[in-house]
C-alpha cells in the first residue's frame, strides 16, 4: 500500500474519530435575551454530529481540497468541454463590488454601470456569430439549446404554420439536443454521418420536408471536424421551411473566423463557461447565451438589455414583442457574464482569433503525434479537438476506459471517453489553447507510454489507477446514487 493509499484511508476515517467533548470553537457569553425554544414536538432529542478539533476540521477539507482535480494543476484535455484555464483578473472583476455587492431587483437607474457591460457584451457576441441579437437570460448550454428550440416553435406558431412537428439531429449530435427538442415537444428525426464524418446530405434532402421545423447541428461536430457542406445543408433546411439552430459548444474553434450567422445558423448559442473562460465544472456555474437572425429577434427570452435614446439616455430591461418569456430567475448568471466580458476585452478581435488558431494548432499536433498508435475513426484534419479510438487497444485487452484510467497515474484527467457513439471506443481529447507545447509533449510522450503498457503489460492498465486518492468506482451507480453525506455509526 502506497503512502498515497494511507492518506486516502485515514482521510476516509476522520469525521469517524469524533469523541464526546472536543470542540473547534466556543461561543462567547448571550449577550441577548435568550428565546424560547420551538415545541417539543418539532425539535430532536439528539442531533448525530461529529465533535473534533478546529486542526482536524481544517486538516480534513484542506487535505481533501487538495485531492480535488483542477485546470489550475494539470492538463485536462477532456473533449467537448473546453476546460480552458480561467485567467485571474476575471476573478478580481467579478469581485468588483459594484458588480458584486449590486441586487438583481435594484431600479435600472441604479445599476447603470453593470447593464452597460451586459449590453456591451450583447454586442461582442453577436459580431463573434454574425448575429442580429442576443439574449443573455440562459444560464447553460442545454438551456441555451431549449431556449433555442422553444424560439423555432414561436416563430412557426406565430405564422399559423402548425405541422412543423419535426427536428432532424445528426446522430454525432450532443445528447442534450434531442433531449432539448424533446421538451419543446418536437419529434426528433437522427441523420447519419456519412463516411468522411459529416453529414449525409442525401438522407437530409429525403427527410426536409412540409413538416420540418428545424435543424440543430453543431459545428464543428463532435466529431471535432468541420463539415464542407454546411452552407448546402443549411440551404436544404431553410427551402424546406425549417430554421438552423447550431450547438456552439465547439465555439472554441471558429473564434474571429467563421461567423456562424453567415454560414446560414438561425439561432446559436454560446457556452461561456467553455469559449469565454469562466469556471466549469462541479455541475456550475455556467452561462448559455442564445444568438438569433433576425427572423427570431421578436422572440427572444427576456429581458434584452437595450440603450433607450431621447430624454435621459439610459439601458433599460427590455422585453422582446413576441418573447418566449422568462427562462431563469432575473437577467441571467451575471457573475459569469462580467467573467466572460472581461476576457473578451482583455483579448480583443485579434486575440480571440488567436484563440481558435493555438486550440485548432494544439489539436492537430496531437492527432499527428499519436495517429501511428491510436485508430482516426475519420483519418483527415481534425478542429479543436481529435476523437481518437482505442480499439486497436481493445484488441490487446484493453479498452478505452483502462487507457483514460491510467492517464490519471500520471497527473492527467482523462479525455472524454466513449463519446461520440459512433466511434467506437472514442477517446475525445481537446487541449484548448491554454497549453504549452512542453504540456502537449509530455501528455503525448504519456500516451505513447500507454500503448506500449497495453501491449506489454495489460493488466497494469486493467487496474489503473494505482496513485489517486481513490480507485475504481461503480461509475453508473455513482452517478445515479451519489453518497454525498457523511453518517455517523450507530
Amino acid at each position: 500500500m502506497t503512502s498515497q493509499r494511507i492518506d486516502e484511508r485515514d482521510n476516509r476515517l476522520l469525521m469517524d474519530r469524533s469523541a464526546p467533548g472536543r470542540i473547534g470553537a466556543k461561543l462567547p457569553p448571550l449577550d441577548v435575551p435568550a428565546q424560547p425554544l420551538p415545541p417539543q414536538s418539532v425539535l430532536r432529542a439528539d442531533l448525530p454530529l461529529p465533535e473534533l478539533s478546529e486542526l482536524d476540521v481544517v486538516r480534513y477539507f484542506t487535505r481533501l481540497s487538495q485531492e480535488n482535480f483542477a485546470v489550475d494543476l494539470n492538463f485536462y484535455p477532456l473533449g467537448s468541454c473546453t476546460m480552458k484555464y480561467n485567467p485571474k483578473v476575471n476573478e478580481v472583476t467579478a469581485a468588483m463590488p459594484g458588480f458584486s455587492a449590486i441586487h438583481p431587483m435594484q431600479p435600472a437607474e441604479t445599476v447603470q454601470g453593470a447593464l452597460e457591460l451586459l449590453y456591451q457584451l450583447q454586442g461582442i457576441l453577436t459580431e463573434v456569430t454574425g448575429t442580429a441579437g442576443v439574449s443573455l437570460a440562459t444560464i447553460a448550454g442545454a438551456h441555451g439549446e431549449l431556449a433555442g428550440v422553444l424560439m423555432i416553435r414561436a416563430y412557426h406558431m406565430a405564422r399559423n404554420d402548425t405541422k412543423r412537428k419535426v427536428v432532424l439531429i445528426p446522430d454525432s449530435a450532443h445528447g442534450t439536443n434531442p433531449a432539448s427538442a424533446a421538451m419543446a415537444g418536437f419529434q426528433v428525426v437522427t441523420i447519419p454521418s456519412d463516411k468522411n464524418g459529416n453529414l449525409d446530405v442525401e438522407v437530409l434532402r429525403k427527410a426536409a420536408n412540409n413538416e420540418l421545423a428545424g435543424a440543430m447541428i453543431t459545428m464543428p461536430s463532435t466529431l471535432g471536424l468541420f463539415d464542407p457542406n454546411i452552407v448546402e445543408i443549411c440551404d436544404i433546411i431553410h427551402k424546406a421551411g425549417g430554421l438552423v439552430y447550431g450547438d456552439g459548444a465547439n465555439m472554441n474553434a471558429l473564434l474571429g473566423r467563421v461567423k456562424l450567422g453567415q454560414v446560414g445558423f438561425d439561432v446559436v448559442h454560446l457556452n461561456l463557461h467553455k469559449t469565454f473562460s469562466t469556471p466549469h465544472g462541479g455541475g456550475g456555474p455556467g452561462a448559455g447565451p442564445v444568438c438569433v437572425s433576425e427572423r427570431l429577434l421578436p422572440h427572444l427570452p427576456t429581458p434584452v438589455v437595450e440603450y433607450r435614446l431621447g430624454g435621459k439616455p439610459e439601458y433599460i430591461l427590455g422585453r422582446p414583442p413576441k418573447t418566449i418569456g422568462k427562462m431563469a430567475a432575473f437577467h441571467g448568471n451575471f457573475g459569469v457574464l462580467v467573467r466572460a466580458y472581461t476576457f473578451a476585452r482583455a483579448l480583443g478581435s485579434d486575440g480571440l482569433k488567436q484563440v481558435s488558431g493555438d486550440a485548432v494548432l494544439s489539436a492537430n499536433y496531437i492527432q499527428a503525434s499519436l495517429r501511428d498508435l491510436y485508430d482516426l475513426s475519420y483519418d483527415r484534419r481534425c478542429m479543436h479537438e481529435v476523437v481518437f479510438s482505442a480499439r486497436r487497444q481493445k484488441a490487446q485487452g484493453v479498452k478505452a476506459l483502462d487507457v483514460a484510467k491510467r492517464l490519471l497515474d500520471f497527473g492527467i484527467h482523462a479525455p472524454t471517453m466513449y463519446f461520440p457513439l459512433i466511434v467506437e471506443e472514442a477517446l475525445m481529447v481537446e487541449p484548448t489553447e491554454s497549453e504549452s507545447k512542453e504540456t502537449l509533449d509530455r501528455f503525448i510522450q504519456v500516451m505513447r507510454q500507454i500503448a506500449q503498457e497495453s501491449k506489454d503489460t495489460p493488466q497494469v492498465l486493467r487496474e489503473a489507477p494505482h496513485h489517486s486518492p481513490v480507485s475504481r468506482v461503480d461509475e453508473t451507480r455513482a452517478a445515479r446514487q451519489p453518497d454525498l453525506r457523511w453518517k455517523p455509526k450507530r
